[in-house]
Order: C-alpha cells, then structure tokens, then sequence
C-alpha cells in the first residue's frame, strides 16, 4: 500500500498485526518489534505512541513492559491504524492533488480512482487483525 499510505502507516500496520500474534496477556517490548520487523527502534517507537494515543495498543512499563493489543484482534479492524497514523485524507482526496476535483468536474483519473479508492476502503473497513494475523505470522517470519 505504499502507494497510498506513509511508511508510518505501513510499519504500525506490520507492527499491530505482529501484536496480534501474541497473548492477550503478553506484553511484547519495542525493541523486539524492532528487531523482528527489521524497523528502526526509534521509528517503532513513535509509531507504537500514536497506536497507544488512539487506544489500539495499550503500553506496559517496568521489567515485563511492553506493548499488546487494547482490544480484541476481532474488534481492531485495519481501517483502525489507517487512521491512527495516516488519517482517512486519501480516501477523500483526489489523488492527483487537484484542490477542486469533484464528480461535477473530475480529473483524469477520477471515476478510475474512485473505484480503487472505494475498493481499498471497504477492504480495510471489513478485514480485523484476526482475519490476518496467522497469514501476517508466516510473512513477519520470512523478515
């Protein structure tokens, strides 16, 4: 999804899939989510503040800390993380920029874009971490 989203997005994607792989119970520490997903530690760890802000990871501190999932890998969907760290702007925006681009007066790309862009939302909107994350599992161990 590079196309659409920021690396941010794309890591705390990995990232929160990667959570969902562990107990509910288990706290995992940032600098094995680092390692593990080959991301910069201090890069994860600004990316795993904004998932802890929007209520999606919860952090632990202390000998044991570390972060889980603050709910349910059924109830987080990734249209949730999305959100968290990039904002839902490209998927209201027209994706050559253009300020005033509306069905009344569409770019050149408009009615094809829609169609992904639509695509891509309901997909992110119906797929939850427990959907993906044994799927996720076996790609994060190929790292």
């Amino acid at each position: 999804m590079a196309v659409i989203f920021s690396k941010a997005c794309e890591y705390g994607l990995q990232a929160v899939l990667f959570l969902a792989s562990f107990p509910p119970d288990e706290s995992v520490p940032a600098y094995r989510i680092a390692k593990e997903l080959k991301i910069p530690k201090e890069f994860i760890s600004k990316i795993l503040q904004s998932l802890t802000d929007h209520k999606l990871i919860m952090s632990k501190k202390g000998k044991f800390g570390g972060f889980s999932l603050a709910r349910s890998p059924k109830k987080i969907k990734l249209i949730d993380i999305v959100e968290a760290i990039d904002g839902l702007d490209a998927f209201k925006t027209c994706v050559l920029g253009f300020p005033h681009c509306s069905s009344d007066v569409p770019c050149p790309v408009h009615e094809s874009w829609g169609k992904l862009r639509n695509q891509a939302y309901d997909m992110l909107s119906t797929e939850t971490l427990d959907d993906l994350k044994e799927q996720a599992a076996e790609k994060i161990k190929s790292l």
